[in-house]
């Protein structure tokens, strides 16, 4: 298969996603968006991936989220597999109906997922996962959910029997991508009355072994999602 990726920000890349998609001998392209290239056409890929952005960009969509938004619509109402990560996944949300809303909580760090029962993904019934958002969704009329942590109860969801998948949490981060992160991205608002789950930069970094844990997880993500179509 051929996967097109969307990013929309240097700090937001596919991470562990493109070294997954070639140990499966599937090929892709990286489509950076904000340094204006254009939006590719549906029949161009066989699947395609929505990373995560500055979550700016949500209260203030950059001009090319316009093509960006009619392509997600589009394979909405096709049959081939979509994904969402982040912003990405608040993106396919707001096309299936959904709320996209500053949650209670900043989320950042590391922090417990636990599965819904209604799941559709075959996950752990918990596992840890990277955070990096404000804002939320909520559920899409006819979807089910993934799960969800104590700062946000929606974790992500399956549309179309998960042919469709978005994701608030980030299983493809690598130790390298949130580096970058740290280093160079805004983190997400937060006030001092929403920091109860903002891990900072060391105990972010402390565990090196919650990048490796992580990558089992994304393979049966992807796995599922592939075979979903």
């Amino acid at each position: 298969m051929h996967i097109h990726l969307l990013q929309h920000g240097p700090d937001h890349g596919p991470a562990r996603l493109t070294d997954w998609l070639t140990s499966m001998g599937h090929s892709y392209t990286v489509f950076h968006l904000y340094a204006g290239e254009l939006t590719p056409r549906p029949n161009e890929s066989d699947a395609l991936i929505i990373l995560d952005g500055p979550e700016e960009l949500l209260s203030h969509p950059p001009a090319w989220f316009k093509a960006e938004d009619k392509l997600i619509n589009r394979y909405l109402d096709g049959q081939k597999p979509l994904l969402g990560i982040g912003v990405g996944a608040h993106w396919i949300a707001q096309a299936l109906g959904s709320v996209v809303a500053p949650g209670t909580y900043t989320e950042t760090g590391w922090h417990t997922v636990t599965l819904a029962p209604e799941s559709l993904l075959d996950l752990p019934e918990t596992f840890s996962a990277f955070m990096w958002h404000r804002y939320v969704f909520s559920l899409p009329d006819d979807a089910l959910p993934l799960g969800g942590s104590e700062a946000a109860p929606l974790q992500g969801f399956a549309w179309d029997r998960g042919r469709v998948i978005g994701l608030l949490c980030h299983l493809e981060a690598t130790a390298a991508s949130v580096k970058q992160l740290l280093g160079t991205a805004e983190w997400p608002e937060a006030s001092p009355s929403t920091t109860r789950y903002v891990q900072d930069a060391a105990q972010i970094l402390e565990d090196p072994n919650r990048f490796i844990h992580l990558a089992p997880q994304l393979d049966r993500l992807m796995t599922q999602w592939l075979k979903a179509a």
